[in-house]
């Protein structure tokens, strides 16, 4: 299964050209006090100058940050459409795949018939559920672009603690089959979820890098967790 245009921030420096230049041939035409106040005239000139041209353009300051994101937050920001490319390795056997996706996640109300059918399969009292979605998928492969990969999975979100829990999904990451990992929120905003299946175990390491932008790693590893089967990493670009 496969799983923002990105908000930047910068900080904008605005520089007043041949202000200087003018205020120095200013300064040489005059002599005493009339140089001096001749000079501070300039500097105010282009003071103002600068002034007005920054004022003109939005300054925006700082480094979007997740630091201390709470997993609700995490999983709310993560709704809508999603266009992902996806790089995939097969270490195994030593070659590469491209995937471009569209991807489309919905909340789901965990009163839903759903919600409430997954959580009785893994035994799960549905009060512990802090959240659930339907995350949808449709693309292609450069192996084969003719064929489309398309699917859906139901994800029901359980806290056990602050920042950890299990997720019953009803459709795994290395297997489709249903499948319940366990999920760590860090303390610099990436979700991390480990799920362990019958041939091997995947991990999933999910982070923003701005409000519409998001990045995942994925590993497929042996079922002793030991060695690499796949590695891949997607771009998830939020659709406006």
């Amino acid at each position: 299964g496969e799983g923002d245009m990105a908000f930047l921030t910068s900080e904008l420096v605005v520089k007043g050209r041949g202000c200087g230049q003018n205020a120095a041939t200013e300064r040489r035409s005059a002599s005493g006090k009339s140089q001096w106040k001749a000079g501070r005239r300039a500097v105010v000139k282009c003071s103002e100058a600068t002034a007005k041209s920054a004022s003109a353009v939005p300054v925006q300051t700082g480094v979007y940050s997740t630091a201390g994101m709470k997993v609700e937050e995490f999983f709310r920001n993560s709704l809508g459409s999603w266009r992902s490319m996806r790089s995939s390795h097969n270490l195994a056997m030593s070659f590469m795949e491209e995937v471009n996706s569209e991807i489309e996640i919905e909340h789901v109300e965990l009163t839903d018939d759903s919600v409430l059918a997954i959580c009785k399969q893994y035994e799960t009292d549905p009060a512990m559920a802090a959240t659930a979605i339907k995350m949808s998928w449709e693309g292609t492969s450069d192996w084969d672009e003719d064929e489309v990969l398309k699917g859906s999975t139901l994800l029901v979100l359980v806290k056990d603690e602050e920042n950890k829990g299990r997720l019953l999904r009803s459709e795994g990451y290395a297997e489709t089959v249903p499948s319940v990992g366990e999920w760590t929120m860090e303390a610099d905003g990436t979700f991390v979820l480990i799920t362990p299946y019958e041939r091997a175990s995947a991990e999933e390491r999910i982070w923003f890098t701005t409000p519409n932008m998001r990045v995942r790693v994925s590993f497929i590893r042996t079922q002793t967790g030991e060695g690499v089967l796949t590695a891949s990493m997607s771009t998830e670009i939020r659709e406006l």
